[in-house]
C-alpha cells in the first residue's frame, strides 16, 4: 500500500485525471498534477478545489479537511516535479503511442520503488508495459467515471507486471475508499467485457424489429431490474464512446462474433447522433421535444382459470400471485415443459430461446428480476399467433398489476437473452481465469449497476437456464454469436444424467 503521506502524481488533467487526484486528495496524500499544455494542471487544481468547496456546502467535508487538501494540491510544470512520488497514475490520451511515450519518460525520473499505473479503458496493460524497462512495477488502475463517486476499480495485471506490484496498487485502490477488483490484462477487462451482451442484445432485438428503443428500455427496467436501459445509457455515455468500447473489445478478441458491433449504433454515430451531448441519439433532447414512451397493450379481460402445467421454475411465484388476483389455478405435472394453459387453449410460456411461429398455439413471457416486483412484462407472439390467446395473456398479467408490453416474434425476447449472454461470458472469463467469481460479481454490480452479479443470477435461475436458452438460439443464428461457451456447457452438464449408464 502506498502511505497517506507518500506523494501521488496524475498526468493528464482531463475529468477521469481530476477525479482520482480528487480521490488520492481526499484519501490523505499530497498530489501533484501535470499536463503537457500549459496552464491545464492550474486549471485543473482550481477545479478540484471548486469541488471540494461544494462538499462543504453539502456537509461532506469539513471546512478543516477542506484547507488541508487544498494544501497538499500542487499542480506541476514539469514531469521532473514528479520524480519523488510513489505512485504516478497516467490518465491521457488512449493512444499507444502517447502513454509508451510519456511512461518511458516518467521511468527515467522517479525512483525504482515508484509504481506506475495507468487508467486506461481499452487499451492492452500488456501493451502499455512493454515500452518500460522495468515492466513489473506497471499496473492498470481502472476508476469509473466520475472517480471520486463511483466505488469500484479494476486492478489490471498486465503479463508482466509482479504480483508485488498488483497486491500494492489493490491495497492502494482499497486504503482509498474504494472496492477493488484484480483481473488480467485482457479485452474490456471485466466490465467492458462482460457487460456487452446488455447493449448488443437491445441493438439486436432494434434490428429485427421486435420493439422500439423505449420499449426494450421500459423492459429492461421495469422488468429485468436494470437501473437504465440500453437506449438511454449508451445516449448518456456518448453513442461515439460506447461504440468505440465496443469496437476495441470486438477487434481484441480478433472479431469474435459474440463481441459484433451494432450496424445500427454505427450509424448513428456517422449521423452525429451521439446522444444527450449532441441532442440527438436514440432519443431527441431538444428544449420541448416530448420523451419516447413504451409501447404499452390496451386492457384486456383477464382469464377467469388456467392450468398449470409444471411448477413454472424460476416463474414459480406467479401460481400464487395469479390465485391472489382472483383467477382459479388448476396444477398438473408434467415432465414434457412447464406453462400456463389459457381457457382458449393457447399455451403461455416463459422465454426460451424459441419463437411463437414454430408452435401451433403459443405466447412467450420475457423474464424477470422478480415477477412480484416487477411493474412491466413482455410478450412476444407471431403475427399470424391466435388473437385470443394474446388478449388473455395480455389480461393475465394486467391482472397481477402489470403494464404489458407486446413485442416481435424474438427468440429470447429481451431480458431473457441478455442475462443469458451476460451469465455466458462471465463463465467464460472465470474458465480463463480474468478474475475470481466473487470480482466478477461485485464488478458488474458495481461498475454497471447490475440488480445482481451474473452469478448470482446464474444461482437464481438455475445451472442449465442459460445454456439452454442459448442453445436454442444458436440454432437459430448462424453467426455464432449466442452459442454457449464450453465454460458454460461445463457447467450446466449435470452428471446425476449419466448415473446408470455403461
Amino acid at each position: 500500500m502506498t502511505a497517506h503521506d507518500r506523494l501521488v502524481g496524475v498526468v493528464g488533467t482531463g475529468t477521469m485525471g481530476q477525479g482520482i487526484a480528487q480521490v488520492a486528495l481526499v484519501a490523505g496524500h499530497p498530489v501533484r498534477l501535470y499536463d503537457a499544455v500549459p496552464g491545464r494542471a492550474r486549471a485543473a487544481a482550481e477545479s478540484i478545489t471548486a469541488r471540494l468547496d461544494r462538499l462543504v456546502e453539502k456537509g461532506r467535508m469539513s471546512a478543516e479537511e477542506r484547507t488541508l487538501a487544498v494544501a497538499r494540491l500542487e499542480p506541476a510544470q514539469t514531469l521532473h516535479e514528479l520524480a519523488p512520488a510513489a505512485l504516478v497514475v497516467e490518465a491521457v490520451l488512449e493512444q499507444l503511442d502517447a502513454k509508451q511515450d510519456l511512461l518511458r519518460e516518467l521511468e527515467e525520473i522517479v525512483t525504482d520503488d515508484c509504481l506506475l499505473a495507468t487508467n486506461t479503458s481499452s487499451l492492452s496493460v500488456t501493451a502499455i508495459g512493454g515500452a518500460l524497462r522495468v515492466p513489473g512495477r506497471f499496473v492498470g488502475l481502472h476508476f469509473f467515471n466520475p472517480a471520486p463517486l463511483m466505488p469500484l476499480v479494476e486492478v489490471v495485471s498486465g503479463y508482466a507486471t509482479d504480483v508485488t506490484a498488483a497486491t500494492r496498487a489493490y491495497e492502494t485502490a482499497r486504503a482509498w475508499g474504494k472496492t477493488p477488483v484484480a483481473c488480467a490484462d485482457t479485452p474490456g477487462f471485466l466490465v467492458n467485457r462482460i457487460a456487452r451482451p446488455f447493449y448488443a442484445e437491445a441493438f439486436a432485438v432494434y434490428e429485427e424489429q421486435g420493439a422500439d428503443p423505449a420499449t426494450i428500455d421500459a423492459v429492461l427496467r421495469e422488468s429485468g431490474g436494470f437501473k437504465m436501459g440500453a437506449f438511454e445509457l449508451t445516449d448518456l455515455i456518448g453513442q461515439d464512446v460506447n461504440e468505440a468500447v465496443t469496437r476495441s473489445v470486438w477487434e481484441g478478441f480478433f472479431q469474435d462474433a459474440k463481441f459484433r458491433p451494432s450496424l445500427a449504433q454505427r450509424r448513428l454515430v456517422e449521423a452525429g447522433r451521439l446522444g444527450v451531448k449532441s441532442g440527438q441519439g436514440w432519443y431527441a433532447y431538444g428544449d420541448g421535444e416530448e420523451r419516447a414512451e413504451p409501447h404499452t397493450a390496451a386492457p384486456a379481460d383477464p382469464p377467469a382459470r388456467v392450468t398449470v402445467e409444471g411448477d413454472l421454475e424460476n416463474a414459480g411465484e406467479l401460481i400464487a400471485m395469479m390465485r391472489e388476483a382472483g383467477i382459479e389455478v388448476t396444477q398438473e405435472d408434467e415432465d414434457k415443459g412447464t406453462r400456463i394453459v389459457l381457457p382458449g387453449g393457447g399455451q403461455l410460456v416463459q422465454a426460451d430461446g424459441q419463437t411463437s411461429i414454430e408452435f401451433r398455439d403459443v405466447v412467450y413471457f420475457d423474464l424477470a428480476f422478480d415477477y412480484r416486483s416487477a411493474t412491466r412484462i413482455a410478450l412476444g407472439a407471431c403475427q399470424d399467433g391466435n388473437p385470443r390467446t394474446l388478449r388473455e395473456a395480455v389480461g393475465l398479467f394486467q391482472a397481477l398489476g402489470k403494464e404489458v408490453s407486446v413485442i416481435g416474434d424474438v427468440p429470447g425476447m429481451i431480458v431473457a437473452r441478455t442475462v443469458a449472454r451476460i451469465i455466458d461470458l462471465a463463465h467464460d472469463a472465470l474458465a480463463r481465469g480474468v478474475a475470481t467469481e466473487e470480482d466478477i460479481d461485485t464488478a458488474m454490480r458495481l461498475g454497471v449497476n447490475y440488480p445482481l452479479g451474473p452469478f448470482e443470477w446464474s444461482r437464481k435461475l438455475g445451472r442449465n437456464w442459460a445454456c439452454g436458452l442459448l442453445e436454442e438460439l444458436r440454432d437459430r443464428d448462424s453467426s455464432g454469436r449466442c452459442a454457449p461457451s464450453f465454460a458454460l456447457l461445463r457447467h450446466s452438464y449435470d452428471p446425476k444424467k449419466w448415473e446408470g449408464s455403461a
